[in-house]
Formats: C-alpha cells, sequence, structure tokens
C-alpha cells in the first residue's frame, strides 16, 4: 500500500493532528522533551480547558503518558512527533531556500539525503554581488584557513584552493579530498602536478577520484559547511552561489553527503 492509500484509508487520523494547532504543538513540544501542564499552557499560550482535552485524547490514542504530573510521549509517540517535526523542517528548509533549490541541479544528491534536507535550515545563501565579486570563494578559503579537519568534494580546481589545502596538510591538518575524472585530469597539469607531489609524504592527506562525474561542491569542517552544486541544467557548475551553515546538523549532514560519495570511490583507480 503506497502513501496516497495509507492517507485515502486513515487520513482523518492525520489530518486530526496537523489541523489542530494544540494537538501538533504538544506532540513538537514533548519530542524536544517531557512537560507538565504549566509549561504547556505558558508555551502554547493556551488554557487548561483548551489543553485537557487534547491531551486526553493523545492519551486515548497511546501517543503520551503522564507519570507524577509529566507529560511525554510513549514509544509509539515519539515515532509520531518526530516524523511530523521533520515534516515541517523539511518543508520550511524548502520553503526558506526555494530560490537555491529551484535554480540548481539536486539529482546528484543521494536519495536518503535529500530526505533529511531539513538538517539545513540553519544556513544562509551567499553570492557573488557587486563589490563582493568573490564572496564564496572568499568564504570556502575562510573555512579551509580556520578548520581543524578538512573534507571536501571538488567539482572545480583553482590555484587559491590548492595553495590553501596545500597549506593546511603542512600544518598536520587532517585533509581528505574527492575530484571527479575531469578534475583529477586538470590535477595531472602544471601547476597542480607539482603542488601534489609535494603532499606526496604527508599521512594527513588523502586524494580520492571517483570514476564518474560529481555535480557538487562540499567543503565540511569541524566548524562549517559550504555546499555548491551545478546549475539547473546540470552543466555549469555554479560557484557564485553557495549555501553556508555552522549549525552542527547541516555539518553532520555534509559528513555524511561526503562518506556517501566515498563509499563510491573505486580506489583502485584514484592514484593521480
Amino acid at each position: 500500500m503506497n502513501g496516497f492509500e495509507v492517507y485515502k484509508k486513515r487520513g482523518d487520523d492525520v489530518q486530526a493532528i496537523y489541523r489542530s494547532r494544540l494537538l501538533t504543538e504538544i506532540l513538537l513540544l514533548l519530542n524536544e522533551g517531557s512537560k507538565k501542564l504549566i509549561q504547556l499552557r505558558e508555551i502554547t499560550e493556551s488554557t487548561s480547558q483548551a489543553l485537557i482535552p487534547k491531551l486526553r485524547k493523545l492519551e486515548a490514542d497511546h501517543l503520551i503518558e503522564t507519570k507524577e504530573h509529566d507529560y511525554f510521549l510513549t514509544s509509539a509517540g515519539k515515532i509520531v512527533a518526530s516524523g511530523i517535526a521533520d515534516s515541517f523542517v523539511t518543508f520550511w528548509t524548502i520553503n526558506k531556500f526555494k530560490h537555491f533549490w529551484l535554480r540548481h541541479y539536486l539529482e546528484e544528491i543521494p536519495s536518503p539525503l535529500l530526505k533529511e534536507i531539513g538538517c539545513l535550515y540553519e544556513s544562509e545563501v551567499l553570492k557573488d554581488r557587486g563589490m563582493k565579486i568573490l564572496n564564496v570563494y572568499n568564504n570556502q578559503l575562510k573555512m579551509i584557513k580556520e578548520a581543524d579537519c578538512i573534507y571536501g568534494i571538488s567539482s572545480v580546481v583553482t590555484e587559491g584552493y590548492a595553495d590553501s589545502i596545500s597549506e593546511r596538510v603542512k600544518e598536520g591538518i587532517p585533509v581528505e579530498l574527492i575530484v571527479p575524472l575531469h578534475v583529477a585530469e586538470e590535477l595531472k597539469r602544471s601547476p597542480y602536478l607539482e603542488k601534489l607531489a609535494a603532499l606526496k609524504d604527508y599521512e594527513n592527506f588523502k586524494l580520492m577520484v571517483m570514476d564518474e562525474d560529481i555535480k557538487v561542491g562540499l567543503i565540511v569542517t569541524d566548524k562549517r559547511l559550504s555546499l555548491n552544486l551545478y546549475k539547473k541544467e546540470g552543466i555549469e557548475y555554479d560557484i557564485s552561489t553557495g549555501l553556508f551553515s555552522s549549525d552542527s546538523k547541516a555539518i553532520e549532514w555534509g559528513k555524511r553527503l561526503f562518506w556517501y560519495c566515498k563509499g563510491k570511490v573505486d580506489f583502485t583507480k584514484m592514484q593521480i
């Protein structure tokens, strides 16, 4: 049975929660931890008379329980409340950055990570504009300079990136980079070939080649995330617009994207 069929058969149960502000707010609040009635009143700005019937319904549905005047989610309630929270955060993240998503090629982001796109809610989109013609590039170089570890997926290569990475590697910072074939070919030419040769004995540096194109640009450090994508048609890489975040959830999302791509690396073909 697919999602539409489930909705048609059990839609009233779902709509009862989403139609009621208080039912939704109670579940979202308890998803963060147990609450007393007075706390629920204060946060939802509602009366006990309004809240108690909603609490009784959620108890009857076995989604919440009470113990010593504390309301908390049951095991089933945690699943439902978590799903509701995820759906709202996903929608808000798509809506907050809708122009960024609409103008870029998302197909290279794996489905499991697209489903977790809400992790990027606490982000900002930076653009090159007016006098800030290198705004995105300079912010990425700053990220590299301030990082204590660096993971990257590179769809482009510049001397500025190469020099910044080289400097951090020589300072002992762990760096792992994944590049597609077209970037790997560029790295075989001067001046990149010489820069790579100078790093060959550093155990804290790993350069991996994917045997396919990668239509994302990613820098994720212990402190920040930077995400660049190809423009809508998936042909031209957009170096002038990027999504940045220092939120821990966004950073973890970026690391998962990196590990996903690392899992597709053919280590027998990674020599440059």
